[in-house]
């Protein structure tokens, strides 16, 4: 029998991807700034958290404003860097200003010497996601090549950040992927995982 999910997923991308692309500057900027404020109320006190972000592509809702909040809060940044393109990201902090190298498909990520760091959360790019918690990525695996083997009690909070019009109604699932806790849009707070409100 044949498996048509990643073909399916596929085509959600491409359609989710090229909506948000076409979304006006300022309505992009306002979204991130709506979403920043639901994100900084979910997560509660961050002081001396490390929390991992991510340099936004292909239209991606941007977490600059996200970043500000996190480090006025007294956060400290990370950014996820590929080691290789099958193997586990590593994260490595981020200090606002720090030079960023052009890595794996040109997306902008810490040096190799920037330290080491095991995020508390993690914000999780993505292209399309359900209220389960089940996002599509861009297929290549890294995230939930990264997560999937720790334990439920070991991994970061792993918080989806889109916007809204990224919604499906049920992603196809696969058994590698790994759900996140909440997703937070322009719009609204998603808790996809009571048990582990609170961060």
């Amino acid at each position: 029998m044949t498996d048509n999910r990643p073909a399916e997923k596929a085509a959600v991308r491409a359609v989710k991807i090229a909506l948000r692309s076409a979304l006006p500057d300022a309505e992009a900027a306002a979204a991130a700034t709506a979403a920043a404020a639901h994100a900084i109320q979910l997560l509660g006190d961050v002081k001396g958290k490390t929390v991992s972000l991510y340099m936004p592509i292909k239209g991606e809702l941007d977490p600059a404003p996200l970043a500000v909040k996190l480090r006025t809060a007294g956060a400290i940044a990370a950014l996820p860097r590929v080691t290789a393109g099958d193997e586990p990201m590593a994260f490595r902090a981020w200090l606002a200003g720090d030079p960023l190298d052009k890595g794996f498909g040109g997306i902008r990520e810490p040096a190799a010497s920037a330290p080491e760091v095991v995020p508390d959360i993690v914000l999780v790019p993505l292209a399309a996601f359900d209220r389960r918690g089940f996002r599509i990525g861009y297929g290549k695996g890294h995230f939930d090549r990264t997560l999937g083997p720790l334990a439920r009690g070991q991994r970061p909070f792993l918080l989806g950040y889109a916007y809204a019009l990224q919604e499906v109604e049920e992603v196809p699932r696969e058994l590698h992927d790994v759900p996140l806790d909440a997703v937070v849009t322009e719009t609204e707070i998603i808790h996809c995982n009571p048990a582990r409100d609170g961060v």
